[in-house]
């Protein structure tokens, strides 16, 4: 080991803190801040899908009175849909695989006593905490929350008299979008450097387990995408409250001319999807690099192609720079232009499908073990496979004009983007528990869990993209005033009743999670019989993660089935096994 790794492993041998503020509140500890970020998200999910509730009774009984909240209005509408987006993205598809399970075993996975900057990690937590409460008071204020979308286009987004909840509630949402970046790009800086200097001795890239490199891959987008939306942030407020001219051109607005000229409303389109695309593979890189590691210790072999797989998630962090243009065919853009991006987008397929392959490559002979973990593994395959089979027709600028307004885009990125991120969050509770909590999962429930919620998602979202195709409108309140869109009511009814059980299913794994700290059935040190480091520590593990001793690694991730090894498995903290397979 370098001198300047072990000058960076002696700055972080800092005591273990005593009293309960800084032993839970404001740890140092990236375990107990990692937790801090997986219950974040666990609330904010279930705001998110109270959100997506209201919406989805909304759209079968339109004139439905709910109680405390009365008739949902159009506006109404359009706030909730622009809040559940927000929340889901930022706040649940961010922070729990990077921020929740990369906090907590990206370190012990390369056999680091912390992260880098132990003080840095707590403040980027407690910044996507302040981001998050910015975010939910934005309901409360006059006006209520803002109707101009999770992308907030502008100029909806930038003038304030622009409709109800355009007003506080906007400029409320746009500072939390800014302080969630902050704290995003301090996270980022520190998973950076932890990978790059903090690594055990023998611990080199290439024998990092696959869930290292995405969160490492994921750090690298994040901190060059966040800042991107960040100045875009900045400059909406800008506009809002100062009379600059970014986003806004000489316009008309409820009949009044605005007093702004010269800006342009594809500039800030630009400058969002610039940072949208990648954030897309910031929410899935964790999940496919995780997958990987599930499949390959559930079937009991080594993952197939392990450089491929490194180098298709470097791939996927490259191009996913180049396709933003694909979510703004309909703007008019020029057809050179869309054809470029469109290649492009074409083009990020390759290395996903090679991951895929390697996936089933994995699974291909294996002596499978069908676990919980194992379940929601393959059924991320699955979801990835069908969510991301729609994305080259949407890639077809010919094809996404007719497509890009209706419930096929919603269909599209709810499966690959939500649920498919979703269903590695799960994976990596049930997986990981055990190391966290010292106790196992109730595997009964999590079955059923993973059954429910799979068909319930293919029930909702394979229904979606039909009425999308049959011209189904989204971001429409009701489909009661257009014709053609009336008669596809029968379809959404179906999507809320599907939506309704697989909510309600949900509640399953909040039983278990918390049932299981408690009654749990005692876990031992490595359950799954897997072979990366964090299995080789006391369970939960220490303060410093190893209990002072520092972990000297000889062998890859994804030893498993060695031909001449005593065991199935060979740790990599084990001396190399003699014979070569």
């Amino acid at each position: 080991m370098a001198t300047h790794e072990f000058a960076a492993h002696a700055a972080h041998a800092h005591a273990a803190p005593q009293g309960f503020i800084r032993k839970y509140i404001f740890s140092l500890d990236h375990k107990v801040i990692g937790l801090q970020y997986f219950f974040l998200a666990l609330v904010a999910v279930f705001t998110g899908i109270f959100l997506s509730l209201l919406m989805r009774i909304h759209l079968v009984w339109p004139t439905a009175s709910l109680p405390f909240f009365g008739e949902i209005k159009p506006e109404t509408y359009l706030s909730l849909l622009t809040m559940h987006g927000t929340i889901m993205v930022f706040f649940v598809l961010t922070t729990a695989p990077q921020g929740g399970f990369g906090n907590y075993f990206l370190p012990i996975q390369i056999g680091a006593p912390d992260m880098a900057f132990p003080v840095l990690n707590m403040l980027s937590f407690w910044t996507t905490f302040l981001g998050f409460l910015v975010l939910v008071a934005a309901f409360f204020v006059t006006g209520g929350a803002p109707l101009h979308g999770w992308t907030g286009y502008a100029p909806l987004s930038a003038l304030p008299s622009a409709g109800p909840g355009e007003g506080l509630g906007a400029d409320l949402w746009i500072i939390s979008i800014a302080i969630f970046c902050i704290g995003a790009l301090m996270g980022a800086l520190n998973f950076i450097t932890t990978t790059l200097d903090m690594r055990a001795k023998g611990m080199t890239l290439m024998r990092m387990p696959l869930t290292c490199w995405a969160w490492f891959v994921t750090a690298i987008l994040g901190l060059l995408a966040f800042g991107v939306l960040l100045s875009a942030g900045i400059l909406l407020l800008m506009d809002r409250q100062l009379g600059t001219s970014f986003f806004v051109p000489l316009v008309t607005v409820n009949g009044v001319l605005t007093g702004h000229k010269g800006g342009s409303p594809l500039l800030w389109q630009h400058l969002f999807w610039f940072f949208g695309h990648p954030e897309v593979y910031i929410a899935i890189l964790p999940a496919m690099g995780l997958c990987s590691q599930l499949l390959s210790v559930f079937s009991r072999k080594p993952i197939f192609g392990y450089k491929a797989m490194v180098y298709a998630i470097l791939a996927i962090g490259f191009l996913g720079f180049m396709v933003w243009g694909h979510h703004m065919f309909m703007s008019g853009m020029s057809p050179y232009t869309a054809f470029a991006f469109s290649i492009m987008t074409m083009g990020i397929g390759v290395p996903s499908a090679i991951k895929t392959f390697n996936w089933l490559g994995t699974l291909w002979r294996g002596k499978i073990r069908f676990s919980s973990p194992m379940l929601f593994a393959i059924g991320f395959v699955s979801l990835f496979v069908v969510g991301g089979i729609s994305g080259p027709f949407l890639a077809q600028p010919v094809l996404d004009i007719y497509l890009h307004e209706t419930y096929f885009v919603i269909a599209h990125f709810h499966l690959i983007m939500g649920v498919a991120s979703i269903f590695g969050i799960f994976a990596a509770t049930y997986y990981w528990f055990p190391k966290m909590f010292g106790r196992m999962m109730n595997e009964t429930l999590a079955k059923t869990h993973f059954w429910l919620t799979f068909v319930g998602a293919y029930a909702i979202f394979m229904p979606m993209h039909y009425y999308g195709m049959a011209g189904g409108l989204r971001r429409y309140s009701q489909g009661t005033e257009v014709a053609w869109i009336h008669k596809l009511a029968p379809i959404q009814q179906f999507i809320t009743f599907a939506a309704f059980i697989t909510i309600a299913s949900q509640f399953i794994f909040v039983f278990n999670l918390f049932w299981s700290m408690k009654k749990g059935e005692k876990a031992t040190d490595n359950p799954w019989e897997a072979t990366t480091l964090e299995w080789t520590t006391a369970t939960p593990p220490p303060h410093d993660n190893f209990g002072g001793i520092t972990p000297v690694v000889h062998n890859g991730p994804y030893e498993y089935s060695v031909p001449g090894a005593p065991r199935d498995f060979v740790m990599q903290t084990d001396a190399p096994v003699a014979a070569k397979h």
